[in-house]
């Protein structure tokens, strides 16, 4: 049988920071994909809305459960992975927040492109086409660590690998088609999800 720890995230003062970071970082999240849900008739989104949001609710519920399981724990420098985590978590969620005003009203929680659709090169998206997707992927490690469990991390981590994949094939042939050339171009000289490296 699994021994048990209780992970910092769980126990007072930890507690209150990860609760207020989780919450801060996530209710946004899970309202805007609420409101996110394609209009009857529009394939542009193939599922992927759908498919993150059921993935999500699959894998939050996993993360937890098994982030007591000591045979995973970060049993070291646990505050050092705890605060890490956190930082991690509120750094992923800001960059979000700075895609989400980047792209302004063209910003959809579905993939959906709009008649005027343009390509967006400000801000983060100067160097990456997903940085949104980066910024999911931060929050998703942040997680992980602040609850001091390797196995958590993996749960999440591999989560949203499987989700965002699926979901930049589909968003990325959908603008291809829409936008056309300038899209093709802007697609090869940037990289998806880290600068320079991929």
């Amino acid at each position: 049988m699994t021994s048990q720890i209780q992970p910092l995230a769980y126990t007072s003062p930890c507690a209150w920071i990860f609760w207020a970071v989780f919450l801060a970082a996530y209710v946004p999240e899970s309202v805007l994909m609420a409101r996110s849900k394609p209009a009857p008739g529009e394939k542009s989104d193939r599922g992927s809305t759908q498919f993150i949001m059921l993935s999500a609710w699959l894998a939050f519920p996993a993360a937890f459960a098994v982030a007591s399981w000591s045979g995973f724990a970060l049993l070291n420098h646990r505050r050092v992975w705890f605060a890490l985590g956190i930082a991690i978590l509120a750094a992923g969620s800001m960059l979000r927040r700075y895609c989400f005003r980047t792209l302004g009203r063209f910003f959809t929680g579905n993939v959906k492109v709009q008649a005027d659709q343009t390509v967006i090169e400000n801000g983060p998206y100067r160097l990456l086409r997903h940085p949104s997707y980066t910024g999911g992927m931060l929050m998703y490690f942040g997680t992980g660590l602040a609850l001091t469990n390797w196995l958590s991390a993996l749960i999440l981590v591999g989560m949203g690998a499987l989700t965002y994949a699926y979901r930049v094939r589909v968003e990325e042939q959908a603008l291809g088609t829409s936008i056309g050339q300038p899209y093709l171009e802007y697609r090869r000289r940037t990289k998806r999800f880290v600068p320079f490296i991929f």
